[in-house]
């Protein structure tokens, strides 16, 4: 018996609606370019006749080469141990309530970040114009055999990687809440203790990121020591296709090694953050300023 009233009961009670993903054309194109560019590039790079890819890896493991690599990473290493040390004793120096030390911090910054890098290697290499012999007492020595090309090119990045260290360092304590030094200082620690054992601990994850993109950074600004023949990888490289005149060929090794030097950076600051932020999870720093708590007055937790 009808009743005049429509039946918008569907014809299987249950049937499961199939669903159409949203197509994005816009995406698709756009990937289907890129692809495409990228292809064309590869072929043109790969058609060229002038390139003699065949010496790339003859020369990838060439002794020299390697000499170089080792070179480069030794100016890293160092350059960054020695800036990271100083920057962390400009970024308390500027934060200090000494003027004096708050001045000569800020004018550190100020001057070895406000020139360029090239700048101070060249400085650096030809200090003997303004400075031809050291004498302390009696014992003088040139500074052309006491300042190498070596020398002069750590100089230069130690300390213009210092630079950049006081203000990540500086940025990672600012970043503490400033009561927990309040809460340290409260409960008997001195100044250097509590930025020591409280703050820096919890700074180090906001300085950690930075200070990985520093050190990447630093493994590439490495090359600018080529310009004094200092014999890192870029100055092998180059010496290299100066006898050979495989120009193309040996640019490439050297990229090949900056590639792969900086991708194992990478890895080991992803580890190494992940690490630091476990902890940092694990310990918090309530938990912190009650243990040192506890160290400075044994009897804190007596009354409970």
């Amino acid at each position: 018996m009808s009743t005049g009233i429509p039946d918008n009961t569907p014809a299987s009670a249950g049937a499961e609606l199939e669903t159409v993903p949203l197509r994005h054309w816009g995406r698709i194109f756009g990937a289907a370019a890129v692809l495409g560019v990228l292809a064309f590039f590869a072929y043109i790079v790969s058609a060229s006749q002038s390139i003699q890819w065949g010496a790339i890896a003859e020369y990838l493991f060439n002794p020299a080469i390697l000499s170089g690599v080792l070179v480069t990473i030794e100016l890293t290493v160092l350059a960054m141990a020695i800036g990271t040390v100083i920057g962390v004793l400009l970024a308390v120096m500027r934060m200090s309530p000494n003027p004096v030390l708050s001045s000569v911090a800020a004018g550190y910054v100020w001057f070895f970040r406000g020139t360029p890098l090239m700048v101070q290697i060249f400085f650096w290499f030809n200090i003997a114009l303004f400075i031809p012999v050291v004498r302390i007492g009696e014992f003088s020595i040139s500074t052309n055999l006491l300042i190498s090309a070596y020398s002069a090119g750590l100089l230069a990045l130690a300390l213009h990687e210092a630079a950049n260290m006081a203000e990540i360092v500086r940025g990672g304590i600012l970043s503490v809440d400033n009561g927990q030094m309040e809460a340290s200082l409260a409960l008997g620690l001195m100044r250097r203790q509590a930025m020591r054992r409280i703050v820096l601990p919890q700074a180090i994850k906001v300085i950690l990121p930075p200070t990985g993109n520093q050190a990447i950074g630093m493994l590439k600004a490495t090359a600018m020591v080529s310009v004094i023949g200092t014999h890192d990888l870029l100055t092998q490289a180059q010496n290299t296709y100066a006898r050979n005149f495989l120009v193309i060929e040996l640019l490439i090794v050297a990229s090949v090694w900056y590639l792969a030097l900086t991708t194992v950076a990478s890895i080991g600051q992803y580890y190494l953050e992940r690490h630091f932020q476990r902890d940092t999870m694990r310990q918090q720093p309530q938990t912190l300023i009650g243990r040192i708590g506890r160290s400075v007055n044994p009897f804190a937790g007596a009354a409970s």
